[in-house]
Order: C-alpha cells, then sequence, then structure tokens
C-alpha cells in the first residue's frame, strides 16, 4: 500500500508487477511486441509507464541490445516532476489534478497544452543530464490515458529535438496498444 496526495491509502507500484506475472494483464500481456517492434525502428530503449499517485512505473520495456542506452529496469519508479512520460501522463488528467502535478514539475501548463494538441511529448536532459525520449499516451476502452510509451537514449543519437524523428513512431505504437485494449473491451 500507499498513500496519495490527500494522504489516502491506494494500491501500491509493486502490485502492476504482480498482476503482470499472474498474467492477468492485457496491456502487459500485449506490450511486448509493440514495445519490440517500437526499439527495432528506433534502435533505441522503449518503455511501458503507468502512473501510480505521484510517480510512474515501467512496466515494460525493450532495451536496445547493444552500445549506450537508457536502460530502466521493470518495477523502476520514477517521479512524475520530469520525462515525457509523466508529460503524458499527466498531460490529459483533470485540472485539479494537472495543477497539482505541476508544482516543481521541469514543465508547465503551456508545454503539456501543447503535449494534447501534437498528441506526444519530448524532453531533453530533463529526467537526467544526457538522455532523450520521446512519449505518447496509450488509451484504455473509454478513451482514457491508461499509460506512456517512450523511446529513450542519449542525446547524441536522439538529438535537441526527438520528437520529430521518432514522434510519429511512438504515437503509432501507442495506438496500437490503444486498439488492443479497445477491442479486448469489445
Amino acid at each position: 500500500l500507499t498513500r496519495d496526495i490527500q494522504g489516502r491509502f491506494t494500491l501500491g507500484p509493486r502490485l502492476a508487477e504482480l498482476a503482470g506475472a499472474a498474467g492477468d494483464d492485457r496491456l502487459l500481456s500485449v506490450a511486448a511486441p509493440v514495445l519490440a517492434a517500437l526499439r527495432d525502428h528506433t534502435h533505441e530503449s522503449c518503455q511501458l509507464y503507468r502512473r501510480q499517485g505521484d510517480q510512474r512505473i515501467c512496466v515494460a520495456a525493450a532495451e536496445r541490445p547493444i552500445g549506450l542506452r537508457d536502460s530502466i529496469p521493470v518495477g523502476s519508479t520514477l517521479t512524475m516532476q520530469a520525462g515525457s512520460a509523466a508529460q503524458i501522463l499527466l498531460a490529459w488528467e483533470e485540472p485539479e489534478r494537472l495543477h497539482r502535478g505541476l508544482r516543481g514539475a521541469a514543465f508547465n501548463a503551456t508545454m503539456l497544452s501543447e503535449v494534447r494538441r501534437r498528441g506526444w511529448a519530448q524532453s531533453v536532459g530533463e529526467r537526467e543530464p544526457g538522455v532523450a525520449s520521446v512519449s505518447a499516451p496509450v488509451r484504455g476502452a473509454t478513451g482514457r490515458v491508461v499509460a506512456a510509451v517512450s523511446v529513450s537514449g542519449p542525446i547524441e543519437r536522439l538529438g535537441r529535438q526527438p520528437g520529430r524523428a521518432h514522434g510519429t513512431a511512438v504515437v503509432a505504437a501507442a495506438n496500437r496498444l490503444s486498439e488492443f485494449l479497445r477491442r479486448d473491451e469489445e
């Protein structure tokens, strides 16, 4: 168990790992091939994040097999205050939760408005110096954002505008996962 911002008890981050191990999480069951295809297309490490309170958890990953990479092990807990996945997981929240999440964040409401407009987020040195990333939203059957797909790697390869190079591919991967979730609910 963990506590949310209001101090209420909520299910803890390890529950996602247990659910995945039990095989009853539809998103995790379809994520591996989609992340692997995205990794093979971009030649960079790919991750799937879910929000848990004021943190995000890496629930699936496909690592670049060789060379310098941004390695985020499954189960890693990261802040919601920096990084493209945090931007995605916050951008479509209701206004009160969005504004509360912006306190201390490396991004602002104007940036999140732009994320909503274009459908993806990018980060350059925001979460960690030397690392860039691009993320897009995965939507559940109701259209609510339930996860973020990310591509991450060294700025030297992704550049200062990683969304230009990988935004379309990341959005396509997120849309594939969203479609799996929609079909599962039909």
